[in-house]
């Protein structure tokens, strides 16, 4: 067995894990500067393996963890592992773990992983060959200094020490403490066998005297059994009627407790309607409210419609007088123009026929006049001209320029007549025009009533909207009052449900409950209780059965529970326990078959989806109508028994029960926090519709609005729209009169310029005609009969002209008047008036509007008011409804009170009588338990005690009894034990004489044992002294070849400090003979130049003589208790070279022993034995030991932290000659 790796972390300067590389089965050496941590390593060793480090203060703790730089170390361990290929520790691997960890509040052994105590850890070491009386397989720093320094006296400690003969001490200290006892134990048993024999003398005496009160007493005991006994008898029969009493109680109580129990129910079922009317009054109540703010608000709204209409009303009024005014002067101008009209009507058939009188008689006249003045023209020029081709010449220039006259005027006549046919077809549209105009404003009133029409409409349309977004907002406000008490009473279920089970649970349900929303998790199906439904008759049997696993959540698979508790972990919100379906595998049970055996799984409802679930937890439970039966399947059929009540038998043989109180069953409140739940749900949902329903009619009642300004945008262009349409009619009419002005004087014109032209075609034939005429100085008698003609034809016809155009002038006078008096005043002032009423028309169509408006939403405004009234009648109706119902419950709910303090009274009245009775039953139980134990008190009875006075009277009883009693008195001196006493002190007489006996042998004993321990001590001492002297000698020839040493052992009868040189046998076999206590010391006797020559002792030697002989002492020791491995801390400091050269080689030589090679030792008295080779780990300074080594170390010292590695030994040799210099 040998260390095979090392593993150190926190340890003093090893802040970092360092992980030793393996180390050789033979001789390792380590090197390193000084301070490197070289001596902290052999201390962790140390620190695991041996004593140095027990019972530690915090100081001494913190000193043995890492105070470097960086995070602080809070704890350390090292870890040893061995190579066990040779089974020196019995545990039966190759290899051996062994751990020390050491914080500020811990320390703490480990043995392959496990932990350890440490007197488990030490006595494995000491079974491996680690001997805690052999401490020197560990060498640290100063330990061959503190040997080299040794007195004499403290030298022969050490030899004790390791000769074991501490355990000698132990046990002979022991002894002679037991052997100190056993002296008092022998004195104080000789004191009592003296007290004894003298009081065994005086109860021989007693016992005579006591056989006579024997009996007495015997008769006394007789009598006493037999008052006794009929008390006895007497209180048996009072228990019984007691316990009569008590199960008619107990049936009565029953029947109470069933009715307390439903006038619970009852009650409970009261305050729910309670609670349902307060949620309805508190609905109504705000519905109240909001009736009544809405009724201020449209009472409010009504009056202000109320100020309109009445203002509309005034206007309307002063509107009316300015009407009849405007009518009367409308009526007025249009009588006139009429009569104006009809005047001019009547004056135009006579003006018109005059004209064409006039016309006539002017063609007529115009006709002779050039008839005549051609006649006249004819007659002078027959003067002027000499000749008829003059003349001639004359006349065919007149009939050219005639010609051309003539058709300029057909060509001014053309265009004339185009203008006048123009003009009439200008005067045509115009009129259409106009005609169109007016068609207009007559049906301007059609517009405006169906202007006004889409207004009202979209107006009541809004006023719908507003009506129904109301009704909307008081179901909001009724639905969320709903919501937040069901919300309340949701709380509540859920604080009553929380109340019956763990914290962390109920926060577990219910962020369970919250992940499934928020993740939308299908698998997650919810509690077992949620699951199922159960009659009120199995609802207890179901409860007790689950117990706790009502509230295990069922889901779908095992993922899915990993999931939710992933998050459930995250957010460290509780603890649920799942039960994944996929993961469930229910055994079959074999149910018995009885007809008072019910499977509870038969009578609960459930999903078949989860039916494993419900076979796991309620598959093995039956049903049985009591706890006898239920006792009897459980014990018989191997499954689990409940009855409906709740008393439960197991399978194993266990019964439990009691009584369980239904109001806090738990499954009722998994019910009832269900239900408002989904209630909750069902208004929330509600409240979400009726807010996104208020949000559309918002939507829609905006729309309305704005249709609303639409319509009235329209009316307003509408109604700016006529103004200029007047002014176009207006300018229509004048332009059409101006244009019929010029149509009449185009056609006078054009009659002018017919006329004209109709005179030159007249002259025209004159000059023709008289071109073709003879040439005369004078006229002709025709001409001449025709001038006469034409001259009396012209008179008259100018006379005739001239009464005609007087007469036409006078009515064409009076036609201009009234032509001018229609046109320039009746008919403008008639267009005003027109306009007026158009205008007034307008704004008294608007006024009439506004004000039907108004009364339409006055009316509107009072069917609201009364609809609002009669609501909020009914709402007072129903509240006072409300009311009464609530003082009904309220009275209800009294009287069940009420009832209830009854049942409960008198369930107290009997549980006072039970408790009176109980303890009356108590204190016969007691009386009884008295007569008992005086029954018992009276010892053992004799045979007739039973029959003799059984039919004595009692009296007579007690008479007998007083006279034994007084006969006693005599006997009151009289020891009632001596017959005991003296049986007791005969027995402690005979086992004090065998004790004695014993504790005579015993002290024999333990003298001999202290002899032996004497003996084997001595013995242990010199065969130590011998083997540690005989391997110091060879030790010393080892390492000093020319040299020789030896031990010398002092004692208190020698005189001399030295010993003689020669000691021979003899000597040796006395000083066996006598005691180690005659043993003063040992000390060292050296020569390092000759064999002969005289010997120092270690006092005279130098400094490296004195190291090399506590090395040689040292090495002596470890071959007489030899240890698996060596731990040498640089013990070669003070050595010369050549003596650390045979050190080396020493060490070299003893790791290098294999199990086959022996070591010849000298003669011991245990004769010859073989040397084990032994690992070696070194530290030093020096080349010598690297040069032997198999394996190097390096010790390297960085940022505060140390740390091992392997190294050549050529690296290792550079260092330590690098260390010399």
């Amino acid at each position: 067995m040998y260390i095979k790796q090392i593993i150190i972390q926190g340890f003093k300067s090893y802040k970092e894990q360092t992980v030793i590389e393996p180390f050789s089965p033979q001789h390792n050496v380590i090197v390193g500067r000084n301070g490197s941590g070289k001596s902290n390593f052999f201390a962790a060793i140390r620190f695991v393996l041996s004593d140095a480090y027990t019972q530690m203060g915090r100081e001494e703790r913190q000193a043995l963890l890492h105070e470097g730089s960086g995070s602080a170390v809070m704890s350390a361990y090292v870890e040893i592992i061995f190579d066990n290929t040779d089974e020196r520790f019995p545990t039966g691997k190759d290899e051996l773990i062994l751990r020390r960890t050491i914080g500020l509040k811990k320390d703490e052994y480990s043995l392959d992983r496990k932990n350890a105590t440490k007197a488990d850890v030490m006595n494995l070491l000491e079974s491996a060959g680690f001997s805690r009386s052999n401490p020197y397989y560990i060498v640290p720093q100063g330990r061959v200094t503190t040997l080299t320094n040794m007195k004499d006296a403290e030298r022969l400690n050490l030899l004790k020490e390791v000769a074991g003969t501490q355990v000698y001490e132990a046990r002979r200290t022991e002894s002679l403490k037991i052997m100190t006892e056993t002296d008092n134990k022998r004195k104080k048993i000789d004191e009592l066998l003296a007290y004894i024999r003298e009081r065994l003398g005086e109860l021989e005496e007693e016992k005579e005297e006591l056989r006579d009160y024997q009996d007495k007493d015997r008769e006394r005991r007789c009598l006493e059994y037999t008052i006794y006994h009929r008390e006895q008898e007497e209180i048996a029969n009072a228990l019984d009627s007691i316990d009569e009493q008590r199960q008619t109680g107990v049936d009565e109580t029953d029947d109470n407790r069933e009715r307390f129990i439903s006038g619970e129910r009852a009650i409970t079922e009261v305050d729910a309607e309670i609670s349902k009317v307060k949620q309805h009054m508190e609905v109504l109540k705000q519905e109240k409210k909001q009736l009544e703010l809405e009724r201020r608000e449209t009472t409010r709204a009504r009056a202000g419609v109320e100020l309109e209409v009445k203002a509309l009303n005034d206007g309307q009024s002063s509107a009316q007088q300015a009407r009849r005014r405007h009518d009367k002067d409308l009526k007025d101008v249009e009588r006139t123009i009429q009569q104006r009209e009809a005047e001019l009507a009547k004056l135009l058939p006579d003006f018109n026929a005059k004209k064409e009188r006039e016309m006539s008689v002017k063609t007529r006249l115009d006709d002779a006049e050039a008839s005549r003045q051609r006649l006249y023209a004819k007659q002078g020029r027959n003067a002027r001209f000499k000749s008829k081709r003059e003349r001639d010449d004359w006349l065919r220039k007149e009939i050219e320029e005639a010609n051309v006259a003539l058709a300029t005027r057909k060509a001014t006549r053309m265009q004339t007549t185009e203008e006048v046919a123009h003009l009439e077809t200008q005067i045509s549209n115009i009129e259409n025009e106009i005609a169109e105009l007016q068609e207009k404003f007559q049906g301007r009133g059609d517009s405006m009533q169906e202007m006004a029409a889409r207004v009202q409409s979209a107006k009541d349309e809004w006023n719908r909207l507003n009506d129904e977004r109301k009704e909307l907002w008081r179901q909001e406000v009724k639905n969320d009052s709903l919501a937040n008490n069901l919300k309340q009473e949701m709380e509540q279920a859920e604080r009553v449900l929380s109340h019956t089970m763990d914290h962390n649970t109920s926060r577990g349900l219910a962020a369970v409950r919250r992940i499934k929303r928020q993740y939308n998790l299908d698998g997650v199906y919810g509690t077992l209780a949620e699951l199922m439904e159960v009659n009120e008759r199995y609802r207890t049997a179901v409860e007790v059965t689950a117990g706790n696993s009502l509230f295990h959540y069922v889901v779908d698979n095992d993922a899915t529970a990993t999931k939710v508790m992933e998050i459930l972990q995250r957010e460290k919100a509780g603890r649920v326990t799942f039960m994944p379906l996929n993961r469930l595998k229910p055994k079959p049970t074999n149910i018995p078959k009885s007809p008072d055996v019910i499977p509870l799984l038969e009578k609960i409802q459930f999903d078949a989806q989860h039916r494993k679930a419900f076979e796991q937890v309620f598959g093995k439970t039956i049903v049985c109508p009591n706890l006898e039966v239920a006792a009897h399947h459980a014990r018989n059929s191997g499954v689990n028994a409940i009855t409906p009540d709740g008393d439960r038998s197991d399978r194993k043989g266990a019964l439990t029960g009691g009584f369980h109180d239904p109001r806090q069953s738990r499954l009722e409140a998994v019910k009832n926090l269900s239900k408002k739940r989904d209630e909750y749900e069902i208004h929330r949902n509600r409240s979400t519709e009726i807010a996104r329903e208020i949000e559309r009619k918002d939507q829609e009642s905006t729309r309305a609005v704005g249709e609303i300004q639409k319509v009235e945008q329209q009316r307003q262009q509408q109604d700016g729209s006529y103004g200029p349409l007047l002014n176009q009619l207006r300018g229509k009419a004048a332009f059409c009169d101006k244009q019929r002005d010029d149509l009449e004087k185009k056609k006078q014109a054009r009659e002018k310029i017919e006329a004209n032209t109709k005179l030159l075609g007249e002259q025209l034939s004159a000059f023709q005609t008289e071109l073709s005429s003879d040439f005369k100085k004078e006229l002709s008698a025709d001409e001449e009969r025709q001038l006469e003609n034409l001259n009396a034809s012209t008179q008259m016809l100018r006379k005739q002209y001239s009464e005609l155009s007087t007469a036409r002038s006078e009515l064409e006078a009076r036609k201009a008047v009234i032509e001018v008096e229609l046109r320039e005043n009746l008919r403008p002032r008639l267009d005003q008036l027109q306009g007026q009423e158009l205008e007034g028309g307008f704004e008294g169509a608007d006024s009439s509007s506004g004000l039907r408006d108004g009364q339409r939403d006055l009316d509107r405004m009072n069917k609201a008011v009364r609809a609002v009234e009669s609501k909020l009648a009914e709402t007072e109706e129903a509240l006072e409804q409300a009311s009464e119902q609530l003082k009904e419950f309220e009275e209800t709910r009294t009287e069940r009170r009420r009832q209830q303090e009854d049942i409960a009274r008198s369930i107290e009245r009997y549980q006072k009588r039970m408790e009176k009775s109980m303890a009356k039953k108590a204190l016969l139980a007691e009386k009884a338990s008295d007569c008992n134990r005086n029954i018992r008190d009276l010892g053992v009875l004799p045979e007739e005690a039973f029959d003799k006075f059984s039919k004595t009277p009692s009296a007579q009883i007690v008479k007998r009894l007083h006279k034994v009693h007084e006969a006693l008195k005599k006997y009151s001196h009289v020891n009632k034990k001596a017959f005991e006493q003296y049986g007791n002190f005969t027995k402690q007489r005979e086992m004090l004489t065998r004790r004695r006996e014993e504790l005579d042998s015993s002290q024999s004993s333990i003298e001999e044992l202290i002899d032996v321990l004497d003996q084997r001590k001595d013995e242990a001492i010199e065969r130590t002294f011998k083997q540690v002297s005989r391997e110091f000698a060879s030790v010393f020839e080892k390492l000093v070849p020319a040299g020789r040493g030896r031990l010398i052992i002092q004692r208190k009868t020698d005189r001399r400090d030295v010993q003689p040189d020669e000691e021979d046998d003899s000597d040796d076999e006395r000083q066996q003979r006598e005691s180690v206590e005659n043993y003063t010391g040992v000390g060292i006797s050296v020569s390092f130049n000759s064999k002969h020559d005289e010997q120092q002792r270690i006092q005279q030697l130098s400094g490296g003589q004195k190291s090399l002989c506590a090395l040689a002492l040292v090495f002596a020791i470890q071959q007489c208790d030899p240890a698996p491995f060596y731990l040498f801390d640089e013990i070669d400091a003070n050595l010369d070279a050549q003596y650390r050269t045979a050190v080396a080689q020493m060490l070299s030589s003893i790791s290098h022993k294999n199990s086959s090679s022996t070591q010849q030792s000298q003669t011991s008295s245990s004769g010859d034995k073989q040397q084990p080779s032994g690992q070696f780990i070194c530290t030093t300074f020096r080349p010598e030991m690297v040069l032997v080594a198999d394996k190097t170390y390096g010790v390297l010292y960085e940022n505060k932290t140390s740390r091992i590695d392997v190294v050549k030994r050529e690296e290792a040799v550079g260092f330590v000659e690098g260390m010399k210099q």
